[in-house]
């Protein structure tokens, strides 16, 4: 039997993957209303369809309704006033007999009291059926009597009307809509009452009868219930036929544009020859020859920009091969002029030093253009083996030691203490480090360069953080284009071709790993290295981050936390010793 404690984790566990679902299904829900116009558009359609047949449809139902309620009110009121009449007369005959009679008390008083009875009997005949109306008389001087054409409940006259009834004067109406009862009937009948007291002298005072006159509107009831079932039937046909014509009239307009969406995209991905049909001569069709013009155009200056690039990569190569021998002749003559410089007057061997020198940064640049020449050829191979990253960033910050000391710049190396193995190709990944290294020199402005490498199960990596002039928004992906320089206008300390991070950007890719760039201004920047493992295997992270964690810290900081002034500094930021 599971326990309470593993009973709640199951539960728990039901409810994430209840709300999982429902948030998977609200995101497909979402993405198909982005992406689908023609549904929009319908939708849209019914929303505003529905809101317009509801109001017009309310706006007939109150018309109809006061229509028919209305000439049965007139009709009620005026059967009312002739029962009215019927009743006065009925009951002033009878008075005056009972008051000739009066000398035999025996039947005095039974005449008075059938005098309602009297009254009602000459308006059977009027009222008719139940299903027209029906009559009551009370008394309030006589509590609990109460005389009516039909077998009409008591209760079907409402307490506030009969209140309204005792407080006006008499021969004026007052109406209300309730629900009659009958005593052989279980269910209620909507209908109108009229009440009034009667003037039975004819001086305007009374002798404290009442009148009422209830009116039935089941079958006014029935016909607004079909009324209304029709309007509804159709206000819904309307809605759907205007959803059928929104549709079929999008569609027209959306599987064209459609058709041109799949049509760019098979282009987008390399289909050169992807054309539109043009059909008749309206807009859509003047789109599609548009579109085919388009297409025919950009594919012209695709294959003329290939054919420029292929020239052009051809030329940097063979010129890339072509000076490899002219130079190692050249080479070979400055080796001797430089090894006997010392027996050279002062001028002769300085000119021997600036010779090696400028030799040695034209290798340079000649090894960066054969080298990105057998990137675009696709001739670069990895000769891959496993090595521990700390080794080959050691051989990487010695290699930059020299330059480091001429800028006045230190590293501070952040190693872990065990190996760090992975399959690398060392002498790629030592130049990538030695281009970072370099590219952090040039631009860290006699700041400390810190070193950092981190290694996980999967992947290992390697972050060069200088603390210089920084990137400006948008630079990140910029600095790792050909010939891309931050500041034209900045003088070049190191020489190169500004191809070093393009170079280590492919060498990076070519062993599936990244290279990152993190800047901003005067905060310096900071470039990560991330390789697998295991060659060939995807990377899914990067053991190290690439914003700096004190940069990460500080943002968190001004954004969550309110800085409170001292008092000192309050009043004019004086110190507060």
């Amino acid at each position: 039997m599971p326990t309470p404690k593993k009973r709640r984790r199951t539960l728990s566990q039901v409810m994430r993957g209840i709300r999982r679902r429902a948030r998977r299904a609200v995101g497909g829900v979402r993405r198909v209303w982005r992406r689908s116009l023609q549904l929009r558009v319908v939708t849209s359609t019914m929303v505003i369809s529905i809101v317009v047949v509801a109001v017009l449809g309310v706006f007939l139902m109150q018309s109809i309704s006061t229509t028919i309620l209305g000439a049965r009110d007139r009709a009620a009121r005026s059967e009312a006033q002739a029962d009215r009449k019927a009743v006065l007369v009925s009951l002033n005959q009878h008075d005056g007999d009972a008051s000739k009679q009066s000398a035999d008390p025996g039947q005095g008083a039974g005449r008075g009291e059938d005098n309602p009875l009297a009254a009602l009997a000459s308006l059977a005949g009027r009222a008719g059926p139940a299903v027209r109306y029906s009559v009551v008389i009370r008394n309030e001087n006589l509590p609990g009597e109460f005389y009516a054409t039909t077998n009409i409940d008591e209760t079907s006259i409402p307490q506030k009307l009969r209140e309204d009834v005792l407080r006006k004067p008499a021969d004026e109406d007052s109406t209300q809509y309730w629900n009659l009862r009958y005593k052989d009937r279980p269910q209620t009948v909507p209908g109108l009452v009229i009440g009034t007291r009667l003037d039975t002298y004819g001086t305007g005072l009374d002798d404290g009868y009442e009148i009422y006159h209830l009116i039935p509107l089941e079958e006014e009831e029935k016909n607004l219930t079909s009324v209304r079932q029709m309007l509804i039937l159709v206000g819904a046909a309307l809605v759907l036929l205007l959803a059928a014509i929104s549709s079929l009239v999008t569609r027209q307009v959306v599987t064209p544009v459609r058709l041109a969406r799949q049509a760019a995209e098979r282009l987008a991905s390399g289909h050169l020859d992807e054309r539109l049909k043009v059909r008749g001569e309206d807009d859509l069709a003047r789109l599609a020859a548009s579109f085919n013009e388009m297409a025919t155009t950009l594919a012209l200056k695709i294959h003329q920009l290939e054919e420029l690039s292929h020239v052009q990569r051809q030329f940097v190569s063979d010129v890339s091969h072509e000076l490899r021998t002219p130079l190692t002749t050249v080479r070979m003559a400055a080796d001797l002029l430089y090894d006997a410089r010392e027996d050279f007057d002062p001028m002769a061997a300085r000119s021997a030093e600036l010779m090696q020198n400028q030799l040695n940064r034209f290798e340079s640049m000649l090894a960066d253009l054969l080298e990105i020449s057998r990137y675009d050829a696709g001739a670069a191979e990895l000769d891959v083996e496993p090595v521990d990253v700390r080794d080959v960033v050691l051989r990487a910050v010695a290699d930059s030691e020299a330059l480091a000391e001429r800028h006045s710049t230190r590293f501070d190396l952040r190693l872990p203490g065990e190996p760090c193995m992975a399959e690398m190709d060392s002498r790629r990944v030592e130049r990538i480090l030695r281009n970072l290294l370099f590219n952090a020199i040039e631009h860290g402005e006699g700041r400390d360069i810190v070193v950092s490498v981190g290694a996980d199960r999967d992947a290992v990596a390697v972050a060069v953080r200088d603390h210089g002039v920084g990137l400006k928004p948008g630079e990140e992906n910029m600095v790792f284009d050909r010939f891309w320089r931050a500041d034209p206008s900045r003088a070049r300390t190191i020489g190169g071709t500004g191809l070093g991070l393009a170079i280590s950007r492919e060498d990076a890719m070519l062993h599936g790993g990244w290279l990152q760039a993190w800047g901003a201004h005067g905060e310096g920047s900071q470039f990560r290295l991330s390789l697998p493992r295991a060659a060939g295997a995807p990377l899914r992270g990067s053991p190290l981050p690439l914003v700096p964690p004190e940069v990460e810290m500080r943002r968190t900081w001004r954004g969550h936390m309110t800085p409170v002034l001292s008092p000192a500094a309050a009043d004019g930021g004086r110190d507060a010793d």
